[in-house]
C-alpha cells in the first residue's frame, strides 16, 4: 500500500513516501479502513523529531485524525459494516480494564494514540478496534470529517467533563487559529459562555470572531493578563491552556478567585514556575486532562451532522507532500486544521 513512513527520528526529510509497504492484516475484532484523508497534529511533530519520552518501533506511519471508508471487518465485529464510511477514535485502550468499564478509557493502563505507538493514518489502510469506529458525519467531506477528532475530543474533555463549564462562564482560550483552538471557540460558545481567545494577526483574530470568540487579544503586541483584567477585574472562571511554558503563568494570573486552569500540550516547553501561595490563597484549581473519554466522539460527530459545529480546515496536501505539510503546521501559519488527502 502506499504510505508515507518514519525512517528515523528528525526532520522532515525522515517522512519517506513509499509504494509498497505491508497492508495491515485485521483480527477478529477488528476493522480494517481505506483511509480518505488524515489531518495532521502537533503530535505527530513530536514523534517524528522524538521529542517524546513514548516512542515508537521503526519505521513508523503517523496520523491519529482518520476518515475513511469501511473495507473489511472482523468475524466478530456487529456495529459497522464493509463501505460506511466512518472516522476513528484516535485513542486506543485495553476495553476490559477498570477505567475502560468506567468510562474512563483515556486512563487506561494501556492507553495509546493512533500514530503514537501504533501505526496511524498517513497510508492508503490502518486497522483499529472495531470500538473505535464512529460513523461519519453525512454532511462533512471526508477531509472535513478528518480535522475534528483528535481535537474536539480533547477540548470536550478540558471545557466540558474537567472544566464544567457553564453559560455564564468566563474564558479564556489560548491561541484560538490552532486546531484545538477552533475547537475551544465553538465548544465554549455552544455551552453559552463569553469567550476570550488569543490571535497573532489581525486576520487570524477575524476569524475567530467569525467563529464566535467574543474577545480576541493579539498576544504578541497586548499584554494578555492586563487586557483580561481589563474586561473583568476579578479575572475569568475558566483558562484552557495548550501551550504551555510561555502561557502557564499568565493563565493563573488570569483566573479569579475559585478559578480553574485546565491544560495539555506543551507547544512551548514543559517547564514554568508558579507562586504556589497565589494558587492556594485563590483556591485556584490546577487540571490537567489528556485526550478524552472515546465515547465522546460519537456524540461530538452527532453536532457536527446538526450543523452545531463547523469543521475549519486551512490547506489539504496530497500524501505523498507530507514533509511540506509539516513544514507548513511548524511555521504556524494555518487557521484551524492542515489535512492530507489519502485517496
Amino acid at each position: 500500500m502506499r504510505a508515507v513512513i518514519l525512517r528515523s527520528f528528525g526532520g522532515v526529510e525522515n517522512l519517506e513516501y513509499v509504494e509498497d509497504f505491508p497492508r495491515p492484516e485485521i483480527k477478529e475484532d477488528e476493522v480494517l479502513v481505506r483511509v480518505k484523508a488524515v489531518a495532521l497534529n502537533h503530535l505527530d511533530i513530536w514523534v517524528r523529531t522524538g521529542a517524546l519520552a513514548v516512542k515508537p518501533d521503526l519505521p513508523h506511519i503517523l496520523g491519529s485524525d482518520v476518515s475513511g471508508v469501511v473495507e473489511k471487518v472482523g468475524s466478530l465485529v456487529r456495529n459497522v459494516r464493509e463501505g460506511d464510511e466512518v472516522v476513528l477514535s484516535p485513542g486506543l485502550s485495553c476495553g476490559v480494564c477498570y477505567e475502560c468499564l468506567s468510562g474512563r478509557d483515556n486512563l487506561c493502563r494501556y492507553y495509546d494514540i493512533l500514530g503514537l505507538k501504533t501505526k496511524g493514518g498517513y497510508a492508503e489502510y490502518v486497522k483499529v478496534h472495531a470500538r473505535n469506529v464512529v460513523p461519519k458525519p453525512k454532511n462533512l467531506s471526508f477531509e472535513e470529517a478528518s480535522s475534528y477528532p483528535l481535537t474536539f475530543l480533547t477540548v470536550w474533555n478540558a471545557l466540558v467533563r474537567k472544566g464544567n463549564i457553564k453559560p455564564y462562564s468566563r474564558v479564556l482560550i489560548w491561541a484560538g487559529s490552532s486546531g484545538v483552538g477552533v475547537a475551544g471557540i465553538q465548544i465554549a460558545k455552544l455551552m453559552g459562555a463569553f469567550v476570550i481567545t488569543t490571535a497573532g494577526s489581525a486576520e487570524k483574530a477575524k476569524r475567530c470572531r467569525e467563529l464566535g470568540a467574543d474577545m480576541v487579544i493579539n498576544h504578541y503586541e497586548e499584554d494578555v493578563v492586563s487586557k483580561v483584567r481589563e474586561a473583568f477585574r476579578e479575572g475569568v472562571d475558566l483558562v484552557m491552556d495548550h501551550v504551555g511554558e510561555k502561557t502557564f503563568r499568565k493563565s493563573v494570573e488570569c483566573l479569579k478567585k475559585g478559578g480553574k486552569l485546565v491544560f495539555f500540550g506543551t507547544t512551548t516547553g514543559s517547564n514554568t514556575q508558579v507562586d504556589i501561595r497565589y494558587v492556594f490563597v485563590r483556591e485556584i484549581e490546577l487540571c490537567g486532562t489528556y485526550m478524552g473519554v472515546g465515547a465522546d466522539l460519537f456524540k461530538i460527530s452527532e453536532l457536527f451532522e446538526r450543523g452545531l459545529l463547523k469543521p475549519v480546515v486551512d490547506k489539504i496536501f496530497d500524501l505523498k507532500e507530507a514533509h511540506h505539510a509539516h513544514e507548513y503546521l511548524e511555521a504556524s501559519k494555518h487557521f484551524g486544521k492542515v489535512v492530507l488527502r489519502v485517496t
